[in-house]
C-alpha cells in the first residue's frame, strides 16, 4: 500500500472501501483529523496580513506552522495505524501456539493501540488551537473554523474507538482501565471544545 500522503482522494477512498483489513477506521480518523487541520489552516491563511487582525499576526503565523505540522503528522499516523493493524490481523491468523505469534503479538498489539492513542492526543491539541483562533481570524470564515472543530471532534472520537476496540489485547487490567479513563476524558474534552468553538463562531 502507498503512503497516505502520496494517495489521491479517489485513491484513498478506493483503498478504504476495499475488502482489506487496512486501511480502516484508524486511517479514516487520521484523514479526518488532517482535513480538520487543513481547513483551520485555510482560515489562518485568509487571516494573515489582514490589517484588522494586526495584533494577532504573530499568533497566526505560529498557528499556520503548527497546523501544517499537524496535518503531516496525521498522515504519518495513518500509515502507522494501517501497518500496525495489518500486522495484528496477520498474526491473529496464526495458531495461538505459533512461535512467531507468541513472540510478535504483544508489540504488535501495543502498536495498534499506540497509533490511535497518539491520534487522539493530537486531535485534542488541534481542537485547543482551533479554539484559540476564535475571534482572532477572518470572521467571514467563521463557519469554516466551526467545521474544523466539528471534524476535529469526529477525528478524536473515531481515534478513541480504535483504542477502545483494541483494549482487550492489553493483558494488564489496571492498564486497560487507565487507558479507558484517559480516552473517555479526552472525548469529553473534545466535545466541550467543539461546542465552545461553535458557540463563539455563531456569536461573531
Amino acid at each position: 500500500m502507498s503512503t497516505f500522503a502520496s494517495l489521491s482522494v479517489q485513491g484513498f477512498l478506493n483503498e478504504l472501501g476495499a475488502k482489506t483489513p487496512a486501511p480502516g477506521g484508524g486511517a479514516a480518523a487520521c484523514m479526518t483529523g488532517a482535513t480538520a487541520a487543513a481547513l483551520a489552516h485555510m482560515v489562518v491563511e485568509y487571516s494573515l496580513g489582514k490589517k484588522n487582525l494586526a495584533e494577532h499576526q504573530a499568533e497566526l503565523a505560529h498557528a499556520s506552522a503548527t497546523l501544517a505540522r499537524a496535518r503531516k503528522v496525521m498522515l504519518q499516523l495513518a500509515d502507522e495505524d494501517a501497518a500496525a493493524y495489518a500486522l495484528v490481523n496477520e498474526l491473529r491468523k496464526l495458531p495461538e501456539t505459533d512461535a512467531r505469534r507468541i513472540a510478535e503479538f504483544p508489540d504488535a498489539a501495543g502498536a495498534a493501540i499506540a497509533a490511535p492513542r497518539a491520534t487522539l492526543a493530537l486531535c485534542i491539541d488541534l481542537l485547543r488551537l482551533i479554539e484559540s483562533l476564535c475571534g482572532r481570524t477572518n470572521r467571514h470564515l467563521r463557519s469554516d473554523l466551526a467545521i474544523a472543530a466539528v471534524l476535529g471532534e469526529a477525528a478524536a472520537r473515531s481515534a478513541w474507538w480504535n483504542v477502545s476496540v483494541n483494549l482487550s489485547m492489553v493483558a494488564d487490567e489496571a492498564e486497560r482501565g487507565r487507558l479507558a479513563a484517559e480516552g473517555n476524558r479526552a472525548c469529553v474534552t473534545a466535545a466541550a471544545i467543539r461546542e465552545m468553538v461553535e458557540r463563539e463562531c455563531a456569536a461573531e
